[in-house]
């Protein structure tokens, strides 16, 4: 991992997170593109200056390993992301808004992992590779 440059500091902080669905249904591999999530992920990045290394589906739950800058607190980081993307997949998926009742896309909180570079963050880049059912089916977008 390499240091990153801000304003008046360096850093190397990378987070493993996990988000869950809503009543845990399971749809997200089902009715939500991975270049979609990929797609999202990358803006919401570009905007809030969060670095995604990879990103990993399941049908009820996503994991991202992501870094950021010392300005933002992990939940900050997660609060972010939830927001954003709930918001625009709702808004390119509209059926999804009544499979989930009440509206809401992610479950309240979530798992939150900081990841050191020395040897934590391979391998947790290559669990987060190895998400899904189905060894044939694609359930990564690595970003570097």
């Amino acid at each position: 991992m390499e240091v990153e440059h801000a304003c008046h500091c360096t850093y190397r902080i990378r987070y493993h997170m996990v988000f869950f669905l809503k009543y845990r249904k399971k749809l997200i591999m089902e009715k939500v593109p991975i270049d979609f999530i990929k797609k999202l992920m990358l803006e919401i990045g570009e905007r809030y200056w969060l670095k995604f290394d990879a990103i990993g589906m399941e049908e009820d739950h996503m994991h991202i390993v992501v870094g950021a800058a010392p300005r933002y607190s992990p939940s900050r980081i997660m609060q972010i992301v939830k927001s954003i993307s709930a918001k625009e997949i709702f808004k390119e998926f509209p059926e999804i808004r009544e499979i989930l009742w009440g509206g809401e896309f992610w479950s309240d909180g979530g798992h939150i992992d900081t990841v050191s570079d020395r040897g934590g963050l391979e391998k947790i880049k290559k669990y987060v590779e190895e998400q899904g059912n189905a060894k044939n089916q694609l359930r990564l977008s690595d970003f570097t």
